[in-house]
């Protein structure tokens, strides 16, 4: 059962057994070489609570609708700098306590590297979808050259090699997406607290995701009550044309009073009728943060 496993995560990591036993409780749910090149010298400062570039993102719910014939849609969706990597893991079940404090001794080696270019931006468990998976979001600074960078050290450093032979055998399988964050999308800001998370994962189809921006830049209007937009991206390596939206609720209940009362909202049935056409698949996880999440 999950609250078996979360005693097992606040044993290993001295977190609150007693929080993240409620939280769970919340959910009805059963538990090669590589050549080394050196990488270029950068130093970082602390991470904020605040990982988005831009404050104004009040402002990109009034924008004018997106041209596409001005540019690349990357840059039309988006005009931030940093790059999103999405880790999914799938663990061995038996594993799962093994796996969690593994993965919170990388994060910690990553906090004590200078020359690496990421920041955790959240840490979650899935309790509702696939199960015994566990998905991590990490921020790298200075774009594309910033994830070349972090790669190269991560290839080279016997450290990160020691921990990534010992993670290894408690996986099942494992997936990684790049992606950018959307310029309408307010802010990433760690939550307190125990909070529940939701991804709901879009793949649409080729040649919408314009239109899709412009709708939704209107959308997130309607649906920033109760503090509930985490960060929302599009793909840029992995599978392609694919959104995730990530929602924070306290509870289940709060998250459908939240989403009951968009629909009192003059536009958000609009948007819902405009997006709906440009989807081929969707799904939805609800999740509760790793011990190590910066987010709870």
């Amino acid at each position: 059962m999950v609250p078996a496993v979360v005693s097992r995560f606040a044993q290993m990591k001295g977190a609150s057994g007693s929080a993240l036993r409620t939280l769970f409780s919340r959910l009805d749910v059963t538990h090669g070489s590589v050549i080394c090149s050196s990488p270029s010298s950068a130093t970082f400062g602390t991470t904020s609570a605040n990982l988005n570039d831009d404050d104004g993102w009040l402002s990109k719910l009034l924008v004018r609708k997106i041209d596409t014939g001005k540019g690349s849609h990357s840059r039309l969706l988006s005009d931030k700098e940093s790059i999103y990597e999405l880790t999914t893991h799938n663990v061995k079940p038996s594993r799962m306590d093994d796996y969690i404090k593994a993965y919170g001794d990388f994060v910690e080696l990553v906090k004590e590297k200078d020359n690496v270019r990421m920041e955790l931006a959240g840490s979650w468990v899935v309790g509702v979808g696939d199960q015994d998976q566990v998905l991590h979001l990490w921020r790298h600074s200075n774009g594309f050259a910033g994830v070349d960078e972090t790669a190269a050290v991560m290839r080279c450093d016997k450290d990160f090699a020691a921990l990534r032979n010992k993670r290894t055998p408690f996986l099942r399988s494992r997936r990684t997406q790049y992606l950018l964050s959307f310029s309408y999308w307010p802010p990433i800001r760690f939550r307190p607290g125990s909070n529940l998370y939701e991804i709901r994962s879009y793949t649409l189809k080729p040649g919408t995701m314009i239109e899709w921006g412009n709708n939704w830049a209107r959308g997130i209007g309607h649906r920033t009550g109760n503090d509930a937009p985490y960060a929302g991206f599009f793909s840029q390596i992995g599978v392609l044309y694919q959104v995730h939206h990530i929602w924070t609720y306290e509870s289940l209940a709060a998250r459908k009073n939240t989403r009951e009362s968009a629909w009192q909202n003059s536009g958000w049935d609009k948007c819902v009728a405009n997006t709906v056409p440009l989807i081929r698949h969707m799904e939805t996880r609800i999740m509760a943060p790793t011990p190590f999440s910066p987010t709870k």
